[in-house]
């Protein structure tokens, strides 16, 4: 029997499955990422021409700087739905979650300073994430089920004690819907480095003014939680596929009873997976409340739980991955709110060569039904395109929900979850 398992392992088919072989190259990364320049400076000039006068370019540090600070939140919800399910916990709660981080973070916030603000709102993160996993891992709810309750259950909780503690202070901002004002978390500028690329940027050279832009969004004006937001990614990584707290709460995930049978407790992995992935959404929030609008509104989140969750499958539940996702979904979110209908229309002609790229790519691996199904949306788009000279309100403000779908769409035949993911574990199930 052990020679034939033997066997079987080692004439795997290598690039099958999410193990390394089916990883990208750095060569196809890099073409892939000079692809999204030189696709970003045509839509620079497709708007500037429509536009003809200047303005707030799609690549200018502004545009960049904005998409940033959308992304971060997205990124660090989609990086607790992470935690969680690689340990083989769904957690639809994010939002909730990220909506405990908003309020806490905020309601310490006006109190003492920011910081102190951080540090509440990951904590109430935390405790949903801990409800959350007494729920799923200890009573063995459903966790789309428990997930669902502690989006409700925060947002009852929150709007019952903004009344309480917010209501109050109407002398100094507060109100029902809102909290008092915050003071901002610091920010920073490379020096030298930032004036250089803006004065470079403002030549308006194709590509080279457009890198100029996008590298002068990321070194001017960058707040201190962006910062550990990124190191919160990379420190992800690291803790999950380069260490043996990472191998074993991965194998919670992936096989829990062969975890147990080797002394893991899968309960303990669990239960920590769970209340950082609430830690993570709770700071999401914070950056919201804190840094985003220096103040709690009631709603703020806005459903960037939920992008976030898209986010980690778009990046096939790994950091890196989530990252592009989330910033794919930040760009798009701040450019429908600095550009509009112009920016948006130009993007349709962009997404319609995508998707012929992609159809005639599905046509050579003969998937004919999925090449045509994306042959038919670019030619619709295309007339779309050539037969409109902007989009609709309505839809500007709903780019980044179609944006969303359309890339899940996508990236849907790829996908390959934890295998134990949303399945009931008991302690000692195997024996």
């Amino acid at each position: 029997m052990s020679a034939t398992v033997t066997t079987t392992k080692s004439t795997s088919t290598p690039g099958k499955g999410n193990g390394p072989a089916s990883r990208m190259s750095l060569g196809k990364v890099l073409l892939i990422v000079a692809g999204a320049l030189i696709a970003l400076s045509v839509l620079r000039a497709l708007v500037d021409a429509a536009q003809q006068a200047d303005f707030d370019r799609v690549t200018s540090a502004g545009q960049i700087g904005a998409a940033l600070s959308m992304a971060v939140p997205i990124g660090l919800a989609g990086l607790g739905g992470l935690w969680s399910e690689r340990a083989g916990v769904v957690n639809i709660g994010l939002e909730g979650m990220m909506i405990l981080g908003t309020f806490f973070g905020a309601w310490a916030g006006y109190q003492t300073n920011p910081w102190v603000g951080v540090l509440a709102g990951v904590l109430g993160g935390a405790l949903g994430g801990l409800v959350h996993a007494v729920a799923t891992v200890t009573f063995g709810v459903d966790h789309i089920i428990s997930g669902v309750a502690m989006n409700i259950l925060a947002l009852g909780a929150t709007t019952y004690l903004a009344k309480r503690w917010f209501e109050p202070l109407a002398d100094i901002g507060g109100s029902p819907k809102n909290s008092p004002q915050v003071d901002p978390i610091q920010t920073f500028t490379v020096p030298g480095l930032s004036d250089w690329l803006a004065d470079l940027e403002n030549h308006h050279w194709f590509l080279v003014s457009d890198v100029a832009g996008i590298l002068g969004g990321l070194v001017t004006d960058i707040s201190a939680l962006t910062v550990v937001s990124v190191l919160l990614v990379v420190g992800s990584f690291f803790a999950l596929w380069r260490t043996s707290f990472g191998l074993r709460l991965r194998s919670c995930g992936e096989n829990p009873t062969a975890a147990e049978s080797l002394g893991v407790n899968v309960y303990l992995y669990k239960y920590a997976a769970v209340v950082i992935s609430g830690g993570l959404a709770g700071l999401g929030g914070v950056f919201l409340a804190l840094v985003r609008s220096h103040i709690y509104n009631e709603g703020q989140t806005g459903g960037r739980g939920y992008i976030g969750l898209a986010a980690m499958l778009f990046g096939n539940w790994r950091p890196g991955g989530l990252a592009m996702g989330a910033g794919l979904f930040g760009y798009s979110d701040a450019l429908q709110l600095r550009n509009g209908g112009a920016t948006v229309h130009a993007l349709l002609l962009l997404v319609a060569l995508g998707l012929a790229a992609l159809a005639a790519w599905r046509i050579v691996r003969k998937s004919y039904v999925a090449g045509a199904v994306s042959g038919a949306a670019a030619v619709a788009l295309l007339l779309w395109y050539a037969l409109s000279d902007t989009v609709p309100g309505g839809l500007v403000s709903a780019t980044p929900y179609i944006v969303t779908l359309l890339v899940m769409g996508l990236a849907s035949q790829r996908l390959r979850m934890p295998k134990a993911n949303n399945r009931p574990y008991r302690k000692g199930q195997g024996t």
